[in-house]
């Protein structure tokens, strides 16, 4: 999102709009395939947190600090909570 500059240059738009709609299209087969909401929803976001922090460090040159190691840590342990409890 950071190479659209607000939205201004067509292919980084392009390309970040793309990627909201699969991500969307993947979210909404998943549920229609039966998934619970909240999990389905916790597994998204949290695959898209990590995802970001990881194009943040490769390609942006952002520091990957111990804070941010843990922070990731515990959405994975998050997911991974809601996973078990809606597992029956």
């Amino acid at each position: 999102m950071k190479y659209t500059e607000g939205f201004t240059r067509l292919w980084p738009t392009l390309a970040v709009l793309t990627g909201y709609g699969i991500a969307f299209t993947a979210l909404a087969q998943a549920l229609k395939a039966g998934l619970e909401v909240g999990v389905g929803y916790a597994i998204w976001s949290g695959l898209g947190t990590v995802a970001i922090v990881a194009i943040g460090v490769v390609l942006l040159g952002e520091q990957l600090s111990i804070t941010k190691v843990l922070g990731i840590l515990l959405v994975v342990a998050g997911v991974v909570l809601l996973n078990l409890g809606g597992a029956h």
